[in-house]
């Protein structure tokens, strides 16, 4: 498609996503067709799927299942495909394949639509779901054909599954065996050596060192399977066993979540997908136990929000999984990000968790709001660098400070003439949207801000943004204000704090938080009552008894740019948490002054 006139490319648009339903109508159509094998069905699959795709004139599709191979045509496979999996129960059972022959221009994925992904994953999707479903519906009338005995209910599940899931039936049997294990079922430890070997007294302590422990198959026989219920069914009644075989498979759901979390290589947008796929879950019913929700909980925070241990430490204790759903609305991030919403971001959210878990205890927390927020993420900073060619500028840092405040003036106009990337300005209208025309504030939140030892109060920009007029000319603002903060990580400030505080040869990535400025209008004016900047330990001790634990709180009128950024003829008022009693100002004169 050639042709750059918006009406003829979103006629060229809408054309396009018609194909793409009537493929994906059709497959539904030759997969519900009681009249054909299932053989019959792949053969004219792979006939009907290259008609949704953008170049059907040089498109073949390939289905691998069971050993079979399924193929429209006769062809020489080449580089320009995309490939999805099909999936029963979460096993790989087969794939397709979407082939052009010939080379076509780049679009999202290779020559290939993001849209046309989207549609290669429903249809391997479909065939999954199709196949399931016929291997349940054979049970089933497999199952109306046995004598009318009387089974217990979890009897009855786990014949299911051992025709359906086996797999499954493995896993939810060695569950068995560690619960009547911990129930100090004497038959337990017997049954735990069948798959847990290290366990039985030949693999004891024999007063040598450092020598492996021999190999075993940890596989469970038929056999084994039948012993564990059986010996559940003598220690444990009906109730407890069906609860039990019914939670564990609740939570064998949320197994792809540990895949997307233990995966180094998953990008944010496929955790966020996880996430939204795992609170659907959990409205459907899905429980988990307490080891593997606190493993979802601290995996989330280190891979969202923060990395450092003592950050971790006390995140864990208020943040839950559930706390991430509505979070993640609001997060703006590149492609394939794999970025974390920097120290400032991470903190706030921590705070709003710890506010909101004990203002039920406290009356003076419960009126306290945090403004509306969005977030992009750290590694935004160097998609926008790449996307603008501006590599060269990471080697800042190593340069002299008197270097880098000459040349600080260049880059900030460098950054400031330069388009942010297409996604973070979609993101970034829907986050106008959202927001209306309050006043802004655009604010650093880099990795290494705000942490343990080095707080960098001051050093990255914040910056204020009117909101008004149209919708084109408040999203210019918006991305300039931003652009002006992400050249801030590259100004003399940070880079000779980062310097002093030994943070130089660190990673250091600016994510960045666009909040409404909460306040009232007075006159051509709008700003709050007062704002400040509070710290945990007090390094300017004004009296001797106040100690460095008692931290220190700067309150101003007005915004809270000279709670960071003092100048001389500031009207600030300095307190002591912990020693409130203590004024700074004790004179009558300063008395009346501040």
């Amino acid at each position: 498609m050639t042709d750059d006139k918006p009406l003829d490319r979103l006629v060229y648009e809408l054309k396009e996503r018609a194909k793409e339903l009537n493929c994906l109508y059709n497959v539904q159509e030759l997969l519900n067709n009681p009249e054909t094998t299932f053989d019959q069905k792949c053969a004219l699959l792979v006939r009907e799927i290259p008609a949704g795709w953008q170049y059907p004139d040089v498109c073949e599709a390939v289905i691998t299942l069971g050993g079979k191979i399924y193929r429209s045509a006769e062809f020489n496979e080449t580089s320009w495909n995309q490939r999805a999996v099909i999936q029963v129960q979460d096993d790989v059972i087969g794939e397709i394949y979407v082939y052009y022959t010939e080379e076509r221009p780049p679009e999202d994925e290779g020559p290939f639509l993001k849209e046309e992904r989207k549609l290669i994953d429903t249809i391997a999707e479909q065939i999954g779901l199709h196949i399931l479903h016929n291997r349940l519906r054979k049970v089933f009338r497999e199952q109306e054909t046995l004598e009318d005995e009387k089974k217990s209910e979890w009897w009855v599940v786990l014949d299911l599954l051992r025709r359906t899931d086996p797999k499954l039936l493995i896993r939810i049997s060695r569950k068995m065996i560690i619960y009547l294990y911990l129930k100090d079922v004497k038959e337990a430890a017997g049954l735990l050596n069948q798959f847990a070997p290290t366990l039985s007294e030949s693999y004891q302590y024999n007063g040598e060192t450092n020598r492996p422990y021999p190999a075993q198959t940890a596989e469970l026989s038929d056999r084994v399977i039948e012993e564990v219920f059986i010996t559940a069914n003598k220690y444990l009644s009906e109730e407890e066993i069906l609860a039990n075989i019914q939670n564990w498979i609740k939570e064998d759901r949320s197994g792809f979540l540990v895949d997307i979390l233990v995966n180094p290589g998953s990008s944010l947008e496929a955790i966020i997908s996880a996430i939204e796929r795992y609170h659907h879950l959990v409205s459907q019913g899905l429980e988990l136990s307490t080891s593997r929700e606190k493993w979802f909980r601290v995996s989330l925070i280190r891979r969202i929000l923060n990395d450092q241990p003592d950050y971790i430490e006390i995140a864990k204790k208020y943040i839950r999984v559930d706390d991430f759903s509505d979070f993640i609305q609001h997060i703006i991030y590149p492609l394939s990000s794999h970025g974390k919403l920097g120290g400032k971001s991470s903190g706030l959210f921590l705070a709003e968790q710890i506010i909101k878990s004990t203002s039920q205890d406290n009356e003076l927390l419960q009126d306290v709001r945090t403004p509306k927020t969005w977030y992009l993420t750290s590694d935004g900073i160097f998609y926008f660098m790449r996307y603008n060619n501006l590599e060269d500028i990471v080697e800042q840092k190593y340069r002299t400070v008197e270097q880098v405040r000459q040349e600080y003036a260049y880059i900030i106009n460098l950054f400031k003439s330069s388009p942010l990337p297409p996604e973070i300005i979609k993101g970034l209208s829907i986050a106008l949207d959202d927001f209306g025309d309050v006043p802004l504030i655009v604010r650093s939140s880099s990795l290494l801000e705000d942490r343990s030892g080095a707080s960098f109060a001051g050093k990255y920009k914040s910056l204020y943004i009117a909101n008004q007029g149209s919708k084109e000319e408040r999203l210019s603002a918006l991305t300039d204000a931003i652009t002006e903060v992400y050249a801030s990580m590259f100004g003399p400030d940070p880079l000779d704090y980062r310097s002093k505080q030994g943070l130089l040869d660190y990673h250091e990535e600016m994510g960045i938080m666009i909040q409404e400025v909460v306040g009232k209008r007075i006159g051509d004016y709008y700003f709050p009552a007062y704002a400040g900047v509070a710290f945990s330990s007090n390094e300017f001790p004004w009296s001797s008894r106040i100690k460095r634990s008692d931290g220190l709180a700067r309150l101003v009128p007005g915004l809270g740019t000279r709670a960071v950024d003092r100048v001389d003829n500031d009207y600030p008022i300095m307190v002591a948490p912990g020693q409130p009693g203590l004024r700074v100002n004790v004179t009558a004169d300063e008395i009346i002054r501040y």
